[in-house]
């Protein structure tokens, strides 16, 4: 299985959430927000959302600074 994530193929392990594929991107959920096939997911869903072949992922992290 293989989810499209920003834009490149990503594979997937069966049973992969939105948090393990933040954790295999060494991405904090905390500072980050996830479109799951156009729809922005909340912070509490991450763990519950599974994902699926052919998801369209979109991932952004906020990185302050000045």
């Amino acid at each position: 299985m293989t989810a499209v994530v920003n834009g490149a193929e990503w594979p997937l392990a069966e049973g992969m959430t939105v948090a393990r594929l933040l954790s295999a991107m060494g991405l904090p959920p905390g500072m980050t927000v996830v479109e799951l096939n156009g729809r922005v997911l909340r912070r509490p869903e991450f763990e519950a959302c599974a994902l699926g072949d052919g998801d369209r992922v979109e991932v952004v992290r906020f990185v302050g600074g000045g």
